[in-house]
């Protein structure tokens, strides 16, 4: 593990001494927080929307995030538009299928964008994941239903037809390219008591994956960092509406020491 911890440290690094722009299509519940949550690890968020210029501003960003949390006709074009040009140009696609599996409309975009776009990684619970096999989903609004390790098999599956990353994120996150594979155990509880913390670290992975040296160790370094800096944040709140602040400071503090000495990554050689 101590060569994952170096790489995660070295991105890290990367991320603020370059401030790579990442550009979200993100819903109107976290655009505030994720944008302070992109520039506390020291990247440079852009909320762009707008079918006029979302191909324009995914010509110039780092990575690109879609969220499906609010949806309306508008924004589903801008991001196939956005990720049609993010692709061809290689940036990191990042997919977040919020609440796929409660409505048609949700689980026929995120299928949808899934196809059109292949996005480098799709990071969600485990009923949203499942949802974009038909039948396999079952959501209660944006919560999951489901346990992590009810979609591991399907995650694998997924990865290996669509070239994509899939990451599973619950009290463990799981994280798949179809052939690799690895758990990381890192979070707190309260993460799961405040609004947005699934689509913050959504865009994390999205800068991490723009400095690390490939979307796998990109998604896994992401993922490690926003849970330590949970654990880090539940060492100075005790409830949750403190405890969103004390996030975004932990993101902003967390160093290589604590990413050493935290981080609890269980690699695999092969997927499930």
């Amino acid at each position: 593990m101590e060569q994952t911890t170096t790489m995660i440290c070295a991105a890290l690094d990367d991320i603020r001494a370059h401030k790579p722009l990442i550009h979200n299509i993100t819903n109107y519940v976290v655009m505030n927080f994720t944008a302070n949550v992109l520039l506390s690890i020291g990247a440079s968020p852009v909320m762009a929307h707008a079918e006029e210029e979302v191909e324009e501003m995914a010509g110039i960003a780092s990575a690109l995030v879609l969220n499906i949390g609010t949806l309306s006709p508008p924004w589903i074009r801008a991001m196939k538009s956005a990720g049609e040009v993010a692709s061809q140009r290689g940036i990191p696609v990042v997919l977040d299928p919020v609440g796929a599996g409660a409505t048609r409309l949700r689980t026929e975009t995120a299928t949808t964008l899934l196809k059109k776009t292949r996005p480098t990684v799709v990071r969600g619970n485990a009923s949203e994941i499942l949802s974009l096999g038909v039948g396999n989903g079952s959501t209660k609004g944006v919560d999951s239903t489901r346990s992590v390790h009810d979609a591991v098999s399907f995650a694998a599956e997924l990865a290996r037809e669509h070239g994509s990353i899939i990451a599973i994120t619950g009290p463990t996150d799981y994280v798949t390219d179809g052939q690799r594979s690895c758990t990381i155990s890192n979070g707190h509880p309260f993460l799961g008591m405040v609004t947005g913390t699934g689509c913050a670290a959504t865009t994390v992975v999205a800068a991490f994956c723009s400095a690390a040296p490939d979307p796998f160790l990109g998604t896994v370094a992401g993922l490690t960092v926003f849970g330590i800096a949970g654990e880090l944040a539940a060492r100075k709140a005790s409830r949750p509406g403190s405890y969103k602040i004390a996030l975004i400071d932990a993101l902003n503090e967390i160093d290589g020491t604590h990413i050493g000495s935290l981080a609890r990554i269980e690699e695999n050689n092969n997927s499930e």
